[in-house]
This record gives C-alpha cells, sequence and structure tokens, in this order.
C-alpha cells in the first residue's frame, strides 16, 4: 500500500515528468529501471535484447505519460510497457536462444554449488521452452512481484484468471523439473 504522503510525490513526480520535467522523470527510471531490466531479461534471456526493450519501454512511457490515470499504479504500468516491448523484440528476432554458462561457479565449484548450478540451468532450459508470453506472466508475477489484481490490469483476463495461468505454468515447469 502507498502512503498518502508517498503518493503525494508519486504524484507529483508523475505530473512534473508528464509536463516535460526531464528531472522529474529521470528520478522515476531510475526508481523503476532495475525491476524493468529483470523483467525483461526473464522474457528475452539476452541482456542486450532486454537493454533494448527497456530503452523502448522508456521511450514510450516518456510519450504516453500523461495519461497515467492513476499514479499509484506506475510501477506496474511501467513494467507492463516493459514486458511488452520485450515481448514484441522476441516475437521480431525469432531467434534461438543460447544458454551461457559461468564456468567459473560450474561444476567444478563445491558440492553445494553443484547443485545449485546444476538446478539454474535447468530451470534457465525449463523457462526458455515456455512462450515469451507465458515467461513474461511468470517474471512479472515473480520478478517484478506484481500481485493478481496488478496481473489482471496488465493481461486483461481476471484476477482468478491470472491466478489459474500462473497455477498451470508453475505445473508445467515443476513437472519438467522435477520429472525429468
Amino acid at each position: 500500500m502507498v502512503a498518502a504522503n508517498d503518493f503525494d510525490t508519486l504524484a507529483s513526480a508523475v505530473a512534473m515528468a508528464a509536463a516535460g520535467d526531464e528531472l522529474a522523470f529521470a528520478r522515476i527510471v531510475k526508481a523503476h529501471q532495475d525491476d524493468m531490466s529483470r523483467v525483461c531479461y526473464v522474457i528475452c534471456r539476452d541482456v542486450d535484447l532486454a537493454q533494448d526493450a527497456v530503452q523502448q519501454a522508456w521511450a514510450i512511457a516518456w510519450r504516453e505519460l500523461g495519461g497515467l490515470r492513476e499514479p499509484a499504479r506506475l510501477r506496474s504500468w511501467l513494467v507492463a510497457i516493459a514486458a511488452n516491448e520485450a515481448r514484441q523484440i522476441m516475437r521480431r528476432s525469432r531467434r534461438r536462444e543460447v544458454v551461457e554458462l559461468d564456468l567459473a561457479h560450474g561444476p567444478g565449484a563445491h558440492v553445494s554449488d553443484t547443485t545449485m548450478w546444476a538446478q539454474n540451468v535447468d530451470l534457465r532450459n525449463a523457462l526458455g521452452r515456455l512462450s515469451p508470453d507465458d515467461r513474461a506472466l511468470i517474471a512479472l508475477r515473480y520478478v517484478a512481484g506484481l500481485d493478481s489484481f496488478e496481473l489482471a490490469n496488465v493481461t486483461g483476463l481476471s484476477p482468478s484468471g491470472t491466478r489459474a495461468r500462473l497455477a498451470r505454468l508453475l505445473g508445467t515447469l515443476r513437472q519438467e523439473l522435477y520429472d525429468a
């Protein structure tokens, strides 16, 4: 929940940025850049493509900020724009991703590190088999931390439909990770 004082500050920053205040917009960028980047990375699975998506999302946000009716929804609005841009990039590129392995922390590391390393590779591979839209939903929920009501606004599904879709996706991931 946003405190009243925080809401006034947020609403003020959004209004100032929408009116063309570049410093206010820079504050918004600083506050939300990392969340947007993480979500885009989960969708694209490529740092460069994720950063391209975020940059495109910021251009859209700058242009459309005046249309944001509820400043309290700024974070979910920005993350949704970024996720949409990442999905667009993935649709345009239609390329196969190559998973890069960090050999410094690979199988030659400690036994507990080896188990974690293998689980991370398995999770990346399982996520890679999902569609960009499904990866976006997972990223918006578990990376950006949007709840089912915020996700419903982003996806156009009902909150219960969003929860059901997430449950199906998590079931798919569990099956691939634990039954393989």
